[in-house]
């Protein structure tokens, strides 16, 4: 498959080439369109305006991914951001690196008869 150029491609035409992905992923697994809205929590009409390119929310949209079992590939659409080296450098500083001897433990007593 071609890759989806957010950059050159207008709105409609990103849409369109979803929906004919995402026809062509149901049609590879034998799903119908009303199969594909049952394993989804759809109507068959949302399934079919995403396949012809039409506007669906969001919700739908991951909806229709659950559906196909592609919800793992969300990773792929928006992946987490990395975290700056000196956010994580500050944030290993602030744990603890060593215990004091002599400082009181917070532990439950309940069920421990030998300490009450």
């Amino acid at each position: 498959m071609d890759m989806i150029d957010l950059s050159e491609s207008g709105d409609e035409s990103v849409l369109a080439q979803l929906g004919r992905r995402i026809a062509r992923y149901r049609l590879n697994r034998n799903m119908t369109q009303a199969q594909l809205a049952h394993a989804g929590g759809l109507s068959r009409k949302t399934v079919s305006r995403a396949e012809r390119g039409e506007s669906i929310d969001l919700v739908s949209l991951v909806r229709v991914l659950r559906g196909l079992n592609l919800n793992t590939s969300l990773d792929a659409l928006m992946p987490a951001e990395p975290q700056s080296p000196l956010r994580v450098a500050r944030e290993i500083g602030a744990q603890r690196q060593r215990a004091r001897p002599g400082a009181p433990t917070r532990t439950s007593r309940a069920g421990l008869p030998w300490l009450e």
